[in-house]
């Protein structure tokens, strides 16, 4: 944001339960995936958001394309970093979650958790990372992240997220239809480093929307955390773009 903060109006909200947002009740939020989208569109509509480019990325992704399909005529555009809408390109780290979707309960819920530590939190940031690009992230990543994160509640929420993310591959087929029938402008920028969207994910986009452009960096699911210098130009001109095709005022998220 403080890259590209000079030319856009960028807008990132935490969500309930996560970064310094407050953490509601499970009466007053559900902590799904549904819950969380319809939040972001009625984050929208608060601040009266007519026309926006989404960023979508890892769990975003589900929350932003509900809120463009619910509203695609103020979608001027994505962004789309490692977040998958293909369920046969979905990378080995997979396995892992549908052993847990597969077999409900206690049990699955206790290896969950198992994961769902600092240490677990280190191993998502650096991943499959090689060693000497896995150097470029900062411990505190993981470290303020698992801050924010170790209280009861953030920490029994996250896992009843976890445990609802199958619901989620029940929406690939509608926004796979979403992306062919609006065909919105898309940059792709990829980290091809992830054991749960590798290169195959990212590739797969194209087939609806085979002229996006696709840059696959060396980075890994954080691409940020790694490549931002090269990430920032590209959406820098993507922006640039299609600021000049469309004269209505855009904001971009």
């Amino acid at each position: 944001m403080a890259s590209l903060g000079h030319r856009w109006r960028l807008i990132a909200p935490d969500l309930p339960g996560f970064g310094y947002s407050a953490t509601p009740s499970v009466d007053d939020f559900g902590y799904t995936f549904a819950a969380y989208g319809d939040f972001l569109e009625r984050f929208v509509h608060a601040l009266d958001l007519q026309r926006y480019v989404i960023w979508l990325h890892d769990y975003g992704s589900q929350f932003g394309f509900r809120l463009a399909m619910a509203m695609p005529q103020r979608v001027a555009g994505l962004v789309i970093q490692n977040g998958d809408i293909y369920e046969d390109a979905l990378g080995p780290k997979y396995e892992f979650l549908r052993e847990i979707w597969d077999n409900p309960g206690p049990d699955s819920r206790r290896r969950i958790a198992q994961h769902v530590t600092l240490a677990g939190f280190e191993t998502e940031f650096r991943g499959e990372l090689p060693d000497d690009v896995a150097d470029r992230i900062s411990p505190d990543l993981w470290t303020l992240h698992w801050t924010l994160m170790n209280t009861p509640d953030r920490l029994a929420n996250l896992i009843h997220l976890l445990e609802d993310q199958p619901n989620t591959l029940q929406w690939f087929a509608d926004e796979q239809a979403y992306l062919r029938e609006h065909q919105p402008p898309t940059l792709i920028v990829w980290g091809p480093h992830d054991g749960y969207m590798p290169e195959e994910s990212a590739r797969a986009y194209h087939r609806d929307l085979p002229d996006a452009p696709l840059h696959l960096l060396g980075g890994g699911h954080w691409l940020l955390e790694t490549h931002l210098d090269e990430v920032v130009p590209l959406v820098d001109e993507f922006l640039s773009h299609l600021g000049e095709s469309n004269p209505r005022p855009i904001h971009y998220e």
